[in-house]
């Protein structure tokens, strides 16, 4: 199938590794010009540099720390320099600790709150105006399975994501009818970083080996096994792409099944 992302110009925010990786390797794959964006200057030239000798679309690194209040404006200015434009914005960002809701420090929650929802609010209203007059964009916001169905000792990730879901619906009823589509994909356990990470900590809480969360981790996910970061991509490649364009408003799951709401 072709997704009709061929030209079309993406920033996708935190995607020198892991699942923001995924979705600018995706994107690119389909023949897109990718600006990507990190705080390891060499990782992230590493990854672009990967994406470039496929020959297929391009990419472009920006050195950039979304804890900076200058970094939304700088990042989206010097997006348009190499883009031209911003047709797709792919959300993602670092997770906060883990640990528990009710020992969660107030100022630790006001700081990732920033980070996490008004750094992403920002960046969205900087791009929204020129995707308006186009007719057509796309927003993409990466969170976490955690905004249906809480994970434990992720309190502060559970609490904050969930802003953005409200934050995605409004702007899909808003504006979905002048082109522009907005979604969420909500990752369960991906083979990330991240996720090594997390059951890293969980062990240590438990007394067990990383082997034992994990395997635990597996005997609750309905696909029995953690997701590969390239099929997340897949999916995120879709949501921004010109055949979904009847997808919006929607939170969509890719996570083995391990959400068990219907």
């Amino acid at each position: 199938m072709d997704l009709g992302l061929t030209s079309k110009r993406a920033l996708v925010l935190s995607s020198s590794r892991g699942l923001g990786l995924s979705v600018a390797q995706a994107i690119a794959a389909e023949g897109a010009n990718v600006v990507m964006t990190g705080r390891d200057a060499d990782t992230l030239q590493a990854e672009v540099d990967a994406i470039n000798a496929k020959g297929v679309g391009t990419a472009h690194a920006i050195v950039a720390d979304l804890s900076d209040p200058a970094t939304p404006k700088l990042l989206v200015q010097q997006t348009r320099e190499k883009l031209g434009g911003i047709d797709i914005l792919v959300n993602n960002t670092g997770g906060p600790p883990a640990g528990t809701m009710h020992e969660a420090d107030v100022d630790t929650v006001r700081d990732q709150y920033e980070v996490m929802v008004l750094r992403v609010m920002e960046l969205a209203g900087l791009v929204i105006p020129e995707m308006r007059e186009r007719k057509w964009g796309r927003v993409l916001t990466i969170a976490s399975s955690g905004v249906i169905q809480p994970i434990p000792n992720l309190g502060l990730s559970n609490a904050i994501r969930a802003s953005l879901v409200g934050w995605s619906k409004s702007m899909a009823n808003e504006l979905s009818g002048e082109g522009l589509t907005f979604n969420m994909l909500l990752p369960g356990r991906i083979a990330t970083d991240r996720t090594r990470q997390i059951d890293t900590v969980n062990a240590k809480k438990a007394g067990k080996s990383i082997e034992e969360i994990e395997t635990g981790s597996m005997t609750q996910i309905p696909a029995g096994r953690y997701g590969r970061t390239d099929e997340f991509g897949s999916v995120g490649a879709f949501l921004v792409s010109e055949r979904a364009s009847y997808i919006t408003g929607s939170q969509i799951r890719c996570d083995g099944g391990a959400i068990r709401s219907v």
